[in-house]
């Protein structure tokens, strides 16, 4: 965890108009298939995950549309058991669920949306009377989250383009992840592997998306920050400046690996720019910090922006001479600009930290502050209320 440190000074970007010209491809979709799921509504909440195509593999990352139905169309939909499982977070009877013992090759869809979750050949027996998986399908598709019911801390799994409650994962499972995700039969349908292209599906047109990767100290504040900005797909906390070998928290916090905390922002440069993007990040962290932010201290906590080509590169060299003519801080900007070899993400429980955390101290005393700056001084930014990426 983090230390507890006392909130490092903010400082306003007054910058003066620079021209950004972005390059965005879009996602790749799947193949064609006989269902086609809905086109995403303006507004609605969009995310990733991986569907099958037509020939039964699974294709690449990309953007669906949330599934959000009523209570009254659930149950319409589902038996009154998979009801009370999956939208009541309910549990089975142990060793009572139909597919405790099922062991033929194949795929286990959810229940609710059919999006595919698990295969047999990540299914072990635990003993423990529930169906038990080392590793999901893919792990854009299984949602994670705190769970504190019961009197219990546990971790909850949910299908993430429904929210379907599945069960929960713990990290008493065999190799190579050390995880067993145990879950509710009723919350699962098996496709057999002879009917696997059943699931297919063609992804909706994807957003527009560039991405800019981002360093100014602890990344779940960085991330916070610009969960807050229409526009952004999505912020993901990870490492970029080292190896594989060393791309973890424990290694990183060391600062001895090359790596910084960073963060990925996925974006849509019609909604807002990349010269936006880095006003935001200037405004929420201390440029003239060499390998520091308030009383984090190490090159992991450097001030960075990490390019994927010349261009880009150019782009962020202009902006930051353009704050250095402008005479916008006081002391020398020591932001490095570096090269993008690869980012790596960094843990689950990292992603959304500050937004599922919001009493951890840290988080109150550093991480919110700056939320509450960026709400006040870009106004205009921000996401609608209520809103999705």
């Amino acid at each position: 965890m983090k230390p507890h440190h006392a909130l490092t000074l903010s400082l306003v970007v007054l910058v003066v108009g620079l021209a950004v010209v972005v390059l965005a491809g879009g996602g790749r979709t799947s193949a064609t298939a006989d269902e086609k799921p809905p086109t995403a509504a303006p507004g609605a909440t969009m995310v990733k995950v991986r569907l099958i195509g037509a020939d039964g593999s699974l294709g690449e990352p990309v953007y669906v549309p949330k599934v959000v139905k009523t209570d009254e169309e659930w149950q319409k939909q589902l038996s009154p058991e998979q009801y009370r499982i999956t939208r009541g977070k309910g549990t089975e009877r142990a060793f009572c669920g139909g597919l405790l013992k099922e062991k033929n090759d194949g795929v286990f869809a959810c229940v609710c949306c059919a999006l595919p979750l698990f295969e047999t050949k990540a299914k072990f027996e635990s003993g423990t009377g529930w169906p038990s998986f080392f590793q999901p399908i893919a792990p854009e598709n299984m949602k994670e989250e705190r769970d504190v019911s019961h009197g219990m801390v546990r971790v909850e799994i949910l299908c993430p383009r429904c929210d379907a409650h599945m069960g929960h994962v713990f990290d008493d499972g065999p190799r190579p992840t050390g995880l067993r995700y145990c879950l509710n039969s009723e919350s699962l349908r098996f496709v057999a592997e002879a009917d696997r292209k059943s699931l297919a599906e063609v992804a909706p047109p994807q957003p527009v998306r560039a991405e800019i990767v981002l360093a100014g100290g602890c990344f779940w504040c960085v991330e916070a920050v610009f969960e807050e900005i229409d526009g952004v797909h999505e912020a993901v906390s990870g490492y970029a400046g080292g190896s594989a070998e060393t791309a973890n928290y424990k290694a990183v916090c060391e600062g001895n690996t090359g790596h910084a905390e960073v963060v990925k922002i996925v974006y849509d440069p019609a909604k807002v720019k990349l010269e936006d993007l880095l006003k935001i990040h200037f405004a929420t962290h201390d440029p003239t910090t060499l390998n520091r932010q308030g009383n984090d201290a190490g090159t992991q906590y450097r001030s960075a922006v990490f390019y994927s080509s010349d261009a880009e590169k150019a782009l962020i060299e202009a902006f930051l001479a353009d704050l250095t003519a402008a005479k916008v801080f006081t002391q020398p900007i020591v932001t490095t600009v570096e090269p993008l070899a690869k980012f790596f993400p960094a843990e689950a429980y990292h992603q959304g930290y500050a937004a599922c955390n919001p009493g951890q101290p840290y988080v109150r005393a550093i991480a919110l502050p700056k939320v509450a700056k960026v709400r006040e001084k870009f106004k205009d930014k921000l996401k609608p209320a209520g809103s999705g990426s």
